[in-house]
Order: C-alpha cells, then structure tokens, then sequence
C-alpha cells in the first residue's frame, strides 16, 4: 500500500446492525479489545489526536461498530470493546449478535488488530476475539497495551503468558505497546504498512 498520512482520518458511520456495515475494496483494520484496555487511545496515538476515538471514564463507550477513513486509503474499524462495561444484559447481547455478524461475513475486513492489556493474563473474551480472528482467515496481531504500568522485568513473562493464552500461532505479531508514551507505535505502523 502506498503510504498513509494517518493524521488525515475522518469519522465516517456508526453501524449498528449488519445492514449497515461498510462493504468496500478499501483495506480495513479492524481494532478489538476489551471495554477498559485503552482501545480509542490506542487508536488516537496511532493518528496523532488527542480525542478522535472517543475516550471514555466509564469502559463500554463504543456501543457500535464504528468506521474512519483515513487518508482516503484505508479504515480503521472500532468495535465495541467486550468485557467489563456497565451494561444491561440485553445491550451486551446485542453486541454479541453485532460482532458474530462482523465475523461471520467474508470480507469486511482485511487486518485484525487485538488489543490486551499487558499487566494481566488474557481474559475469556480475550481468547474467545483470538479464536474469531483466527477462523475469519484474515492475518491479525496481538497488541499488549499499557507496557508503561509494568516493570521491564515482567515484560518477557507477561508476554511469553499472553502468547500462549492465546494459542497464537507461529508468526502471529505480538507488540508490546504503550499508548501512553507511543512505544510500539512505529512496530506497528509497519506492521500495518505491509497490508
């Protein structure tokens, strides 16, 4: 792909039901993680903005599966974070019908991005978005958010832990990355360059 101004990113739609996914030969990375593991400012740091992806003090903001454009070449799709927000049972149903849905459908996306938090062992839901990337056929990585909060003599076990959680393959990406200083942006900029 030819390089990509990501600081030129614009809001596009909010899809609440399959019929209004974004069907497009446009690439697409899809970005999943749970409601509090730093998502939208993952996605901020990537663009170089401080509250383009909404982010929220409540975990479980986006509610939606939501789509930027960036540089008109590529999108960056949100899904709704899973996990620990404060919702009824019913609205974490219907998000659970929206993102089977997303991945159930061939084509929606060429790129996963799942995003963890590296302080802790995955979660269920963390191996559950794994497995649906994995089934979808499309290439993924893992990255381990929130680096920052560790000592750099857990890094290695932490990792080495998320890695075999996961049951990722040979090959699969795992970053460590925080979005609070930025470590990890360029691995994964040119992780992203290769799609």
């Amino acid at each position: 792909m030819a390089a990509v101004n990501y600081s030129r990113a614009e809001f596009v739609r909010s899809a609440a039901a399959p019929a209004q996914f974004i069907r497009s030969s446009v690439p697409g990375i899809v970005f999943a993680g749970k409601s509090n593991v730093g998502k939208s400012s993952v996605i901020n740091r990537l663009l170089n903005r401080k509250n383009f992806a909404r982010v929220g003090n409540t975990p479980g903001k986006t509610i939606h599966i939501n789509y930027f454009l960036i540089d008109g070449k590529l999108y960056f799709i949100d899904l709704p974070g899973y996990g620990f927000a404060q919702v009824s049972a019913a609205e974490k149903q219907r998000w659970s019908t929206l993102m089977e849905a997303f991945f159930a459908e061939n084509g929606l996306f060429t790129f996963g991005v799942l995003i963890v938090d590296a302080r802790h062992a995955p979660t269920k839901d963390d191996v559950r978005m794994a497995q649906w990337f994995l089934s979808s056929g499309c290439p993924f990585l893992v990255l381990a958010n929130k680096l920052d909060k560790l000592k750099k003599s857990e890094i290695e076990r932490n990792l080495a832990c998320i890695r075999k959680e996961l049951s990722l393959p040979e090959g699969t990406g795992l970053i460590p990355f925080s979005a609070q200083t930025g470590q990890g942006r360029d691995d994964l900029l040119s992780a992203l360059s290769g799609i």
